[in-house]
C-alpha cells in the first residue's frame, strides 16, 4: 500500500506540457485521404475530431497537416503514433521532428503572430 502514490508528484514542472498548445491555428488533418479537424496541436503532437473506432493504440499514422495561411495552404506532412482514444477524438504524438518540418512549423507560428499584430493596429 506504501508504493500506491510513490510515482504521484504535485510538481507542476512534472505534470508541465512538454510544448504549448496552439487552439487559434486554422488547420485540418489529412489521414488516409480524409479530413478531420484539428482540435489543438504542437510540435510534439496533435488532437483531432475522428471516429476512434477506426484508428488503433499506437498504431503509426501519416498526417498531412493544412494551415490556411495569409494568402497561401501550407502542408505539413508528418509520421506519428496514436497513444490515446476517447470518444470522437483521438491524440497522435509525432515522431521527431525534421529542421524542414521545425520550419514549416515557426511559419504558421509567424504568420499567425504578424496577423494579430496587423488586427491590433487597424482596431
Amino acid at each position: 500500500m506504501n508504493n500506491l502514490f510513490t510515482d504521484v508528484s504535485n510538481d507542476i514542472n512534472d505534470t508541465r506540457r512538454a510544448t504549448p498548445r496552439r487552439v487559434a491555428d486554422n488547420c485540418i488533418s489529412v489521414i488516409d485521404g480524409k479530413a478531420y479537424p484539428v482540435h489543438n496541436w504542437s510540435d510534439g503532437g496533435m488532437l483531432v475530431q475522428a471516429d476512434e473506432r477506426l484508428f488503433s493504440m499506437a498504431a503509426p499514422v501519416e498526417v498531412t497537416m493544412k494551415f490556411r495561411l495569409s494568402g497561401r495552404i501550407l502542408d505539413i506532412p508528418h509520421r506519428g503514433r496514436v497513444i490515446r482514444k476517447t470518444r470522437d477524438r483521438l491524440a497522435i504524438q509525432f515522431e521527431p521532428i525534421t529542421k524542414e518540418i521545425g520550419q514549416k512549423f515557426k511559419q504558421v507560428i509567424d504568420d499567425y503572430v504578424t496577423r494579430e499584430f496587423m488586427e491590433s493596429q487597424m482596431a
